[in-house]
C-alpha cells in the first residue's frame, strides 16, 4: 500500500468507482466525490496527493473547481479529465493551473502515467511554502531600490519582443515574477504562460512533458498528447531550474530553441511552434559549462538577454515597501484589512540577513498577520517570530531533564503542532501554512503524534 491518496471528483458513479478501483489496484489511497462542492469539503478535513476531477459537471464544473483550488490548496496538483479533449481546452487548463490531463476513454496504463507524473512533479516542492503569487497593483514586483530599478528598466526594454531570457538569482528571489512580468508586458499577455519545473521530472517523464508524446510511444501512451512547449504556442514558455536538465535533454532543447521545431516523444511529424522562451536557475552555468555538466552551445543560446534578481540583502531599502505591501495584501484575505507596521517592527525585519530572501520575508508577514492580537504589528512580535532578529524575552529555557535530544525534539514538534492548530483555529489548511510545511506533512504529523 502507498501512502499517497487521490481524490477523484466525477458526478458519473460508474465513471468514478471505475477509476477508484484501478488507483486503490495499484496501492493508492482513494476517495470519490460526486461534485466539486463535496470535494473542497472533503479537503478541508483530509489531505490528499493529488486530484483527479472531471470537466464537466452539474453545479461546479472542474474549471471553477480547479480556480478554487488554486487559491485554496496552491501546493495540490489537479489532473482535469474529459471527453472533449482538444489542445485549446489543454491550454485554457494549464493557464488555469492544471498539472495535466486526460481524455475519456482513458486507459489504466496512460491513468498512472499521468498520476505518477504529477506525483514526481510535486515532491520538490512538498515541504515548501506557496509560491509567490501576491502582486502589486501596477507591478508584479515591489521595491524602488536602484538594484530593483535595473531589473524592472531591463524587464520593460525586453518585454514586447522575442529574445530568450536567462533569469539568475538565488532560491526565493522571486524570478518567477520576472519572467510573469515579462509575458504579461508584452506582446503575447494574451496569450498562454505555460511554466515547467526543469528539476521536479525525471528525464524521460520530463521529455514528454515538454514535447508530448503520440499514441503508443510507450506504455500508458494510448492517445496523443501535446506537450508543455506545444501549449505554449504564441505564448511564453517558462523553464524554471533549467540548470537540473541532464545532456539528453539539454541536445534536444537545443533544437528547439535553434530552429523553433521538434517531435513528440514516438513521432516523426515535424511540429513548428511559435514561443517566448524565458528559463530561470540559481545555478552558477558558466561554471557548469567549464566541468561539461552543461552544454557551451545550449548556455550561449538561453542567455541572450541575462537578468540577474538581487537577493533581498542586496536590496534592503525594499524590506520596509515589501513588509507593507504583504501586511496590506495577506492582511485583506485573512480577515484583518486596516493591519500596520510600527517602525520599531520595521526595523527589526531590516536587521535581518534573509537568507530565504523575498519569499521568507511573505512567509513571515502572512504568519504575523495571523497570529499578532489587534492590528498592529510590533517588534516584539517580529522577534518572537523571528529569532534571529532578536530574541524575546519570554523566550522559553530548555530544561535538562535527562530525556534524550530526540524525546525534547519530539514535545516540541507537537507542542508547536497544538499551538499552530489553536492559532488556526483548527483551520488544517492554515496550519499547514503557519508551520512552513505541507498539508500532506501535517496530517502525518498529526498522525504520529495522536492528535490527529
Amino acid at each position: 500500500m502507498r501512502d499517497q491518496s487521490v481524490l477523484v471528483v466525477e458526478d458519473d458513479v460508474a465513471v468514478g468507482k471505475v477509476l477508484a478501483a484501478l488507483l486503490e489496484h495499484e496501492g493508492f489511497q482513494t476517495r470519490h466525490v460526486t461534485s466539486g462542492e463535496e470535494a473542497l469539503g472533503v479537503l478541508e478535513s483530509s489531505a490528499f496527493d493529488v486530484v483527479i476531477s472531471d470537466v464537466r459537471m452539474p453545479g461546479m464544473s472542474g474549471m471553477d473547481l480547479l480556480a478554487k483550488l488554486g487559491v485554496a490548496f496552491p501546493e495540490l496538483p489537479v489532473i482535469l479529465l474529459t471527453a472533449h479533449g482538444s489542445v485549446p481546452l489543454a491550454v485554457e487548463a494549464m493557464k488555469a493551473g492544471a498539472r495535466d490531463f486526460l481524455l475519456k476513454p482513458f486507459q489504466r496504463e496512460e491513468l498512472l502515467f499521468v498520476v505518477e507524473k504529477a506525483l514526481a512533479h510535486a515532491k520538490p516542492e512538498a515541504g515548501r511554502a506557496p509560491p509567490l503569487l501576491v502582486r502589486d497593483e501596477s507591478s508584479v514586483m515591489v521595491g524602488g531600490s536602484p538594484a530593483m530599478h535595473q531589473v524592472l528598466g531591463t524587464v520593460r526594454k525586453v518585454a514586447s519582443g522575442t529574445a530568450t531570457v536567462l533569469i539568475r538569482g538565488e532560491t526565493g528571489t522571486g524570478k518567477e515574477l520576472v519572467a510573469r512580468a515579462l509575458h504579461e508586458q508584452g506582446a503575447r499577455k494574451e496569450q498562454p504562460f505555460v511554466r515547467v519545473h526543469c528539476a521536479a521530472l525525471p528525464d524521460a517523464l520530463l521529455e514528454s512533458e515538454l514535447f508530448g508524446y503520440e499514441k503508443g510511444a510507450f506504455t500508458g501512451a494510448q492517445a496523443r498528447k501535446p506537450g508543455r512547449v506545444e501549449l505554449a504556442h504564441r505564448g511564453t514558455l517558462f523553464l524554471d531550474e533549467i540548470g537540473d536538465i541532464t545532456p539528453q535533454v539539454q541536445v534536444k532543447l537545443l533544437r528547439v530553441l535553434q530552429e523553433r521545431e521538434f517531435e513528440r516523444v514516438g513521432g516523426t511529424q515535424t511540429i513548428k511552434v511559435d514561443v517566448r522562451f524565458v528559463a530561470a536557475t540559481h545555478r552558477d552555468l558558466e561554471a557548469m559549462v567549464s566541468k561539461g555538466d552543461f552544454r557551451e552551445d545550449l548556455f550561449y543560446r538561453l542567455n541572450v538577454v541575462p537578468i540577474h534578481v538581487p537577493p533581498l540583502r542586496a536590496r534592503a531599502e525594499d524590506i520596509e515597501a515589501l513588509a507593507r505591501h504583504f501586511v496590506k495584501t495577506l492582511g485583506k484575505a485573512n480577515g484583518k484589512a486596516g493591519m500596520e507596521l510600527e517602525s520599531a517592527a520595521i526595523d527589526a525585519l531590516r536587521a535581518y540577513a534573509w537568507p530565504g530572501n523575498v519569499r521568507q520575508l511573505q512567509n513571515l508577514m502572512e504568519r504575523l498577520v495571523v497570529l499578532t492580537e489587534g492590528m498592529t504589528i510590533r517588534r516584539a512580535d517580529v522577534e518572537r517570530e523571528l529569532p534571529a532578529a532578536g530574541a524575546s524575552s519570554s523566550a522559553p529555557k530548555l530544561e535538562t531533564d535527562g530525556a534524550s535530544l530526540d524525546a525534547h525534539r519530539l514535545a516540541a514538534e507537537k507542542e508547536a503542532l497544538i499551538r499552530a492548530l489553536a492559532q488556526a483555529k483548527n483551520n488544517r489548511t492554515l496550519a499547514a501554512r503557519l508551520l512552513n510545511v505541507s498539508r500532506r506533512t501535517l496530517y502525518n504529523k498529526l498522525a504520529e503524534h495522536g492528535l490527529g
